[in-house]
C-alpha cells in the first residue's frame, strides 16, 4: 500500500533546513532514558541514531553502572549517570526535571531493564514529561511499565508506542483487545482504548495507527493547543523493503528515528523554521511514519553491504545515505560535498 503523497510532503516540511539559518539546538535535542548494568548498547544506538538522523544534541540518562560503557562508545553523546539504585525518585526528581527542560523529546525504554529502581525512575520521567507536555517515545521495557499501569499514558496524544511482536501481543492483552479482532486492526483498537496514543506496530510491515474516537481521549492533558475537537482515525501501513536480517538493535535505531522526527516537529511547532501550518497533533503520526520508512530503508542498505554478517553498528553508517534517498538530497543540505 503506497504511503499517501500528502503525508510524505508534510514529513518533509518538518525536517529542519540545512541552510545556515538555524543555531545549535534548533534541529532537535533528544533524550534517551535507559541503560542499566546489563544494557548499554540499546541506549547508545537510540541516542547515536538520533544524531545520525540529524538531531543537534543527544542525551542519555542512565544508571552509573552503564555510564562508563556508553561514554566510551562515543564522545558525541552527553551522558547523565543520575539513576542510582540507592536513590529514590524523590532524590532524582529535581535533576531529572532540570534535564527534561532542556529537551524536545524523551525516549524511554532502550536498555531500561526490569529492575524495580529503573522502572520507578521511568515512571517518574514519564510523569514529569507529561506535565511538561513533551513528546514521548516508549519502547522495550517502558512498554512493560505502561502495560501494567495504562493510566500512565492513556489519553496522552503526544506519545508514540513502538512495540515489537511480543510486546504488541502483551499490550493487546493489557488493553483488552478482543482476540477475534483481525491482526491488521488491532493497532487502531489499542490506540482507541488508550485515548488516541500513536501505535507503531513493528513487523513484516509496520502499522501506524491513531484513533481518537474512543471515550479515553484526554484533550485536556494532551496539552495540544491546536488539537481538533472532532474525532479522528488514521492508519498507515509502511511496507518499505528492509534488510533480510533483523538485528536486535534495529528497534533502538527506530526509537531514535521516531524521537528525532518528534524533536523536529517540536522545533517546527516552536517556530524555529517552517510556516507553522501543520498542526502539532499531526507530529506523532508523521514521526512514526517517517521513522519507520527511513529505518527500514537503512536496514536494507546495510544488509546489501554486510549480508548475514550485518550488526546494528553497520546501520549507523548508512543513515545519512538512507535519509537522502528517502527524503531527497535537499534534506541533506543539497550542496553537500561542494566547495
Amino acid at each position: 500500500m503506497p504511503i499517501p503523497r500528502t503525508l510524505l510532503e508534510q514529513i518533509k516540511q518538518i525536517i529542519p533546513p540545512l541552510n545556515g539559518t538555524l543555531h545549535k539546538g534548533q534541529s532537535g535535542r533528544v533524550g534517551v532514558l535507559g541503560g542499566a548494568l546489563d544494557y548499554t548498547g540499546a541506549p547508545f544506538f537510540a541516542a547515536m541514531s538520533a544524531l545520525r538522523f540529524g538531531a543537534d544534541l543527544s542525551h542519555v540518562i542512565c544508571s552509573p553502572t552503564a555510564a562508563g560503557a556508553i561514554k566510551s562508545f562515543s564522545p558525541d553523546l552527553i551522558v547523565h549517570p543520575i539513576l542510582r539504585e540507592d536513590s529514590s525518585p524523590g532524590d532524582v526528581k529535581p535533576e531529572l526535571n532540570s534535564l527534561l527542560s532542556r529537551l524536545h523529546v524523551l525516549i524511554i525504554g532502550p536498555g531500561l531493564g526490569r529492575e524495580p529502581y529503573m522502572q520507578n525512575f521511568a515512571k517518574l520521567a514519564l510523569t514529569l514529561a507529561r506535565e511538561r507536555g513533551m513528546f514521548l517515545v516508549l519502547d522495550a521495557d517502558a512498554l512493560l511499565l505502561v502495560g501494567k499501569e495504562l493510566d500512565l499514558i492513556k489519553g496522552y496524544r503526544r506519545a508514540v508506542l513502538t512495540p515489537n511482536v511480543v510486546e504488541f501481543t502483551r499490550l493487546s492483552e493489557n488493553v483488552g483487545v478482543d482476540p477475534s479482532t483481525p491482526p491488521d486492526k488491532r493497532a487502531e483498537v489499542i490506540s482507541r482504548e488508550l485515548g488516541g496514543v500513536a501505535i507503531l506496530q513493528k513487523g513484516a510491515k509496520d502499522i501506524i495507527a491513531i484513533d481518537t474516537t474512543g471515550e479515553s481521549a484526554d484533550t485536556e492533558k494532551s496539552l495540544l493547543k491546536d488539537e481538533p475537537k472532532e474525532k479522528t482515525k488514521e492508519v498507515v501501513e509502511v511496507d518499505v523493503e528492509g534488510g533480510l536480517k533483523r538485528c536486535g538493535g534495529q528497534g533502538d535505531i527506530l526509537s531514535g528515528a521516531v524521537g528525532t522526527f518528534l524533536a523536529f516537529g517540536k522545533c517546527y511547532e516552536d517556530g524555529a523554521f517552517g510556516d507553522s501550518k501543520i498542526a502539532a497533533s499531526r507530529m506523532p503520526l508523521l514521526a512514526a511514519v517517517a521513522g519507520s520508512i527511513v529505518t527500514r530503508h537503512t536496514s536494507r542498505l546495510a544488509f546489501q553491504k554486510q549480508g548475514r554478517g550485518l550488526v546494528t553498528q553497520d546501520m549507523l553508517g548508512e543513515i545519512g545515505t538512507s535519509f537522502s534517498e528517502v527524503f531527497g538530497e535537499d534534506s541533506q543540505g543539497g550542496d553537500r560535498g561542494k566547495l
